[in-house]
């Protein structure tokens, strides 16, 4: 059963949802997760965010290879991976608009609030989430037969936001977390974070207020 917890050095977890296979690996010093998304029907992948350890990125893809890499932020711990994964794969790259010429290799594809991408049959959403960088971004899935599901990146975690380095940095975040994130999605949403374990909206909302209240 997928509990959404993983170490690095450990074998990858795996969330088996109707159309969409999620395998979760945590990779580098920082403990970053890095996910694959695979299409059940077309066997087509994604992965979010090339962090490190590229051998076992590529061990992880299989020779199958990538429809696509999504960077969710500018951050060099999120990115570590990513040249030799699009050198191994020639897989185009996605990134917020903001955020994309901090990367170490071009961005085919620039990412706007609301934009869509596809890869197989399975299409997600880009939320643009500011404040912990400028271009941030969520990835939303919306299972036609279960609940829906959003990769964070750094922006949401169990127990609070991102970091931000300035008061006017946590208003952003928190203001788009809260009107992006909370003000539209239920509680049965299944948040995959940048770091550490997976959470789910409904856990997360009643704190809200304490995460303004202590600026964090």
């Amino acid at each position: 059963m997928y509990s959404g917890r993983v170490s690095v050095g450990g074998p990858a977890a795996v969330h088996e949802l109707t159309s969409l296979i999620i395998s979760k690996l945590a990779v580098g010093p920082m403990n970053n997760n890095t996910y694959l998304l695979r299409c059940r029907t077309t066997g087509h992948q994604l992965l979010v965010d090339a962090a490190a350890e590229p051998s076992r990125i590529l061990e992880l893809i299989g020779p199958d290879g990538l429809t696509g890499i999504v960077t969710t932020h500018r951050h060099a711990d999120h990115w570590g991976a990513l040249a030799d994964v699009v050198a191994a794969t020639g897989a185009p790259t996605y990134a917020g608009i903001e955020d994309m010429e901090a990367l170490p290799v071009a961005t085919t594809h620039p990412l706007a609030d609301g934009d869509r991408l596809t890869f197989g049959d399975i299409t997600l959403q880009a939320l643009h989430l500011r404040g912990h960088t400028p271009g941030s971004i969520a990835l939303l899935y919306d299972d036609p037969a279960g609940h829906t599901h959003l990769f964070t990146g750094d922006s949401l975690f169990p127990g609070g936001v991102g970091k931000t380095w300035s008061p006017e940095d946590f208003d952003l975040l928190i203001g788009d977390v809260e009107e992006r994130v909370f003000g539209r999605l239920p509680d049965t949403t299944w948040v995959y974070p940048g770091h550490g374990d997976d959470t789910t909206l409904g856990v997360e909302r009643p704190h809200l207020g304490q995460w303004r209240a202590r600026r964090w």
